[in-house]
């Protein structure tokens, strides 16, 4: 990847990325599941993206329905991305591309594509 991004700023990225991504996996689950289901993937978004939510807290008004509250830390990472670590950090944004991790999975998904063309 050549992006000019250093190795840190794309560490960061990828960990808020991945963050960012398995609240709105979690928020998604517990539409079709219960949070204290014994389905696998949905004891491991509720293991890993706890500790986020109770860290968020302070931040997360009373009123919001609990299955709401993953969604609303995703929307904080997704505002540290697009806002924050563009202006601290020195790269531009220009849309939902421009981020490193969601730049290299649309890669991916298009050389996938590639091979079925």
């Amino acid at each position: 990847m050549d992006s000019g991004i250093s190795w840190g700023v794309l560490l960061l990225d990828y960990t808020l990325g991945a963050a960012m991504w398995t609240l709105i996996g979690r928020f998604g689950m517990t539409i079709f599941l219960n949070e204290d289901s014994d389905f696998f993937f949905m004891r491991a978004f509720m293991k890993f993206t706890e500790p986020m939510i109770r860290a968020m807290s302070f931040l997360t008004p009373g009123f919001l329905v609990d299955r709401l509250k993953p969604l609303y830390v995703a929307w904080f990472l997704f505002m540290i991305r697009f806002y924050i670590m563009p202006l601290f950090l020195g790269y531009d944004v220009m849309g939902m591309l421009s981020f490193p991790l969601e730049s290299e999975a649309a890669k991916i998904v298009y050389d996938l594509g590639q091979i079925f063309r």
